[in-house]
């Protein structure tokens, strides 16, 4: 379990500057520690990250209000699309090959990696501010968002974040609005994980699909790193943020590779 609090103050840390709610954090190494108790490690791993962001998005919410980083008016519109396709993702999850959502993870972290690299828009915005999507846009991004974000025990940073930094946003903002933009994710998708069965034997201290003592401690682990964190908030350069940003989904999926 210490392994566990430390992994938390990391999560907590990169969810308060790079709006990551712990879900790219987390699951590799929940993967490996809960493997021993399962062949369900991939679905339980999802499913625990999923629910610890919870806590750690709505810390890091609290945190960015207080600095006046949020522009709540974009929040808005996003959350109930969020929602639903939460919902969604975390039924398909459990459906899935626990292999397969593996190579989804990263699949989707590369995909997300050249994306970012290759197209214009990440590493240096293309507009002076933070532009608003329509109403359909919203409805779309959304619930797509919603749908990978639970599938994946991922919370949508790396979905809203290149998104928000393409409407004009600077990364304080854009890893501002991530927070946020997480909790309907988190609150759909954790709800139904803890009401599904498990895939195969749970083992102890485990509800649903969620391994209970884990998510504890890393909510624990998280409070602390938010803390530690919060007086950077704002306070790096946004080039040296974007380029920190894909050097820790870079990290992330080297060791998922590696696993």
């Amino acid at each position: 379990m210490d392994v566990l609090f430390v992994l938390g103050i990391a999560t907590g840390i990169t969810t308060a500057l790079f709006g990551f709610g712990g879900g790219f954090v987390t699951v590799p190494l929940l993967y490996v520690l809960l493997s021993q108790d399962g062949s369900n490690a991939m679905h339980s791993a999802v499913a625990t990250s999923t629910c610890v962001m919870i806590f750690s998005a709505l810390m890091a919410s609290w945190r960015h209000h207080r600095h006046g980083s949020l522009p709540w008016q974009t929040v808005r519109p996003l959350v109930l699309p969020l929602a639903i396709g939460a919902a969604l993702g975390a039924l398909l999850s459990a459906q899935l090959d626990a292999a397969l959502l593996r190579h989804l993870f990263i699949g989707y972290l590369v995909l997300t990696l050249a994306d970012n690299l290759l197209r214009k828009g990440f590493l240096q915005p293309q507009q002076a501010t933070l532009q608003p999507l329509s109403a359909s846009a919203n409805a779309v991004a959304g619930s797509v968002i919603g749908v990978i974000a639970a599938l994946l025990g991922v919370g949508g940073s790396v979905m809203t974040v290149p998104l928000m930094r393409r409407r004009g946003a600077s990364m304080t903002t854009a890893t501002a609005l991530a927070n946020p933009l997480t909790l309907p994710v988190a609150v759909a998708g954790g709800a139904v994980y803890l009401l599904l069965p498990a895939v195969t034997t749970t083992s102890a201290g485990q509800v649903g699909l969620v391994h209970v003592p884990a998510a504890l401690t890393l909510m624990l682990g998280a409070w602390l790193g938010i803390r530690l964190a919060a007086p950077l908030i704002g306070r790096i350069p946004d080039a040296v943020h974007a380029h920190a940003y894909l050097a820790l989904l870079t990290m992330v999926l080297l060791v998922m590779v590696m696993l």
